[in-house]
């Protein structure tokens, strides 16, 4: 069987031609009821533009905020645009 040269234009359809990203986060724990302010952070990106970044809290023991960051970050994955129903289903492991 002969082997051919996949062309790049071809790699996006059977799937190694996925975009890539950095993913931003950041994690503090901190006692209860001691949070006083969580400022705005703002990302600058290489082409000199500056983009913000959500901060979120959550309260809870530890298994609750295990279990609420999953859920957190589930539905951040779930709402990007441009994720197709073939990626949700092969590769939500949820």
């Amino acid at each position: 069987m002969a082997r051919r040269l996949i062309r790049s234009w071809e790699l996006s359809e059977i799937g190694f031609g996925m975009a890539r990203y950095t993913l931003v986060y950041g994690i503090r724990l901190v006692p209860e009821g001691t949070l006083v302010d969580a400022k705005e952070a703002r990302l600058t990106l290489s082409d000199g533009e500056s983009a913000g970044l959500t901060l979120h809290t959550i309260d809870g023991t530890i298994p609750q905020l295990r279990r609420a960051l999953d859920r957190s970050l589930d539905a951040f994955f779930d709402f990007l645009p441009g994720v197709s129903e073939d990626d949700k289903r092969d590769f939500d492991d949820s």
